[in-house]
């Protein structure tokens, strides 16, 4: 499957009041080579394993392989995990239409909020919330494989 998605970084938090779900996530890479990342990811109470492809030049497309997998074994896996698990709080917030995917990051990523949100196909035109700040869709530091090995707290300018 090809998964088409655009991210932002956001100005302010106004959209936590209109969020129609939140959850905690905790994800580790087993794999974050740019050719395949290969992740394990605790959402709420499901696990998933997900292979993601090299992202195309612009960073808007890339391949996509997602399955559930039992909790238990979601977390045995993350003990296998290359360098540090991402925590961070989801948002689901609906706007124009579209649902936006707001990430909170906590731990070493704490200060960074991200917003993604998915496509139907490339040139899909999109209304933006006025919390939208910049747009960093293909800009790899902002890539959660890359947060794993980097985290936003050690960046010296975000």
């Amino acid at each position: 499957m090809i998964e088409i998605e655009r991210k932002f970084t956001l100005k302010n938090t106004n959209f936590l009041l209109s969020a129609i779900r939140v959850f905690k996530i905790t994800q580790g890479y087993l794999n974050s080579h740019p050719d395949r990342t290969v992740r394990v990811r605790t959402k709420g109470d499901k696990g998933y394993l997900t292979i993601k492809g090299r992202s195309s030049q612009d960073g808007l497309m890339r391949m996509e392989w997602e399955k559930e997998i039992p909790l238990a074994e979601a977390l045995q896996l993350l003990e296998l995990c290359e360098d540090f698990i991402i925590e961070k709080t989801r948002h689901e917030v609906i706007y124009a239409g579209n649902t936006f995917e707001i990430d909170v990051f906590e731990g070493k990523n704490q200060g960074l909020i991200l917003a993604e949100v998915e496509l139907n196909q490339e040139n899909q035109q999109i209304e933006l919330p006025e919390w939208i700040d910049r747009e960093v869709t293909g800009d790899s530091r902002y890539y959660n494989s890359y947060l794993s090995n980097n985290p936003y707290s050690l960046w010296t300018n975000g």
